[in-house]
């Protein structure tokens, strides 16, 4: 199993209709699980909608499958003058019953320390937008601030998905963001880096006493191949540069 993420500035009225127009397992081969989005930008605050920006998540059986739909499909052409990556799954917390994570033995025993990629998948309990919304404002800019991340998006097709992708120029430096240390720690068991200032465990902590979403998942992904430019670099690269620097 492999995923790829899609982005183009296609202008707002492709992009809403990508929204209609999205791929589906039934009739793309090799096709396990597609989502087409709008998209906002990650900062403090309300996520910065970008209407005129499209994206599509999608999950495939191998490399081929994605090939083969990237040679024929529409969808591809329409977001073929922007940016993909494709992403080796690590690890999963949480899950995604429309995209079960199937993870390679030695993809999760790899302890490379490279650039890693980030995606949050979450259908929003309505009665819980309102906090979901606040609470991610502070996680997002925090995250938005740290100079270990390289690129980030916030994806959402209303009412009920929401989503985030990022790309971080190392799974340590992603980790200290998210847990306070370069690793999840155990449960009990404190480290010294840890900070009640950590909005990201704030953000953990509330949904875990009343969760935002009747279900989430937290992947990380090991970026592998990429094509396009987002923003006027690539960010696969820009991530690798990033961790040669001290």
């Amino acid at each position: 199993m492999i995923v790829s993420v899609h982005l183009a500035d296609i202008g707002a009225r492709a992009a809403l209709a990508a929204l209609r127009d999205r791929p589906h397992p039934g009739n793309t081969p090799g096709l396990r699980y597609a989502e087409t989005t709008i998209t906002g930008g990650i900062a403090a605050g309300l996520p910065k909608v970008r209407l005129g920006r499209a994206a599509l998540i999608a999950a495939w059986e191998d490399d081929a499958a994605l090939d083969r739909f990237l040679a024929e499909d529409p969808t591809a052409r329409r977001l073929a003058r922007g940016w993909h990556v494709r992403l080796q799954p690590l690890r999963v917390s949480g899950s995604w019953s429309p995209m079960p994570v199937d993870i390679a033995p030695a993809a999760a025993l790899d302890d490379e320390d490279g650039p890693v990629a980030v995606l949050t998948l979450g259908r929003l309990r309505l009665r819980r937008a309102v906090p979901f919304l606040r609470a991610n404002s502070r996680a997002s800019g925090q995250a938005a601030a740290d100079p270990s991340m390289v690129a980030s998006i916030a994806l959402a097709r209303p009412p009920r998905f929401v989503a985030t992708f990022s790309i971080w120029r190392s799974e340590s430096a992603m980790s200290r963001y998210a847990y306070g240390t370069a690793q999840p720690r155990q449960r009990g068991v404190a480290t010294r880096h840890e900070s009640a200032g950590n909005q990201h465990k704030q953000v953990i902590k509330q949904h875990q006493a009343d969760p935002f979403h009747h279900e989430a998942a937290f992947v990380r992904f090991r970026p592998y191949a990429s094509q396009g430019t987002l923003d006027g670099r690539e960010p696969v690269a820009a991530a690798m540069a990033a961790a040669t620097q001290p």
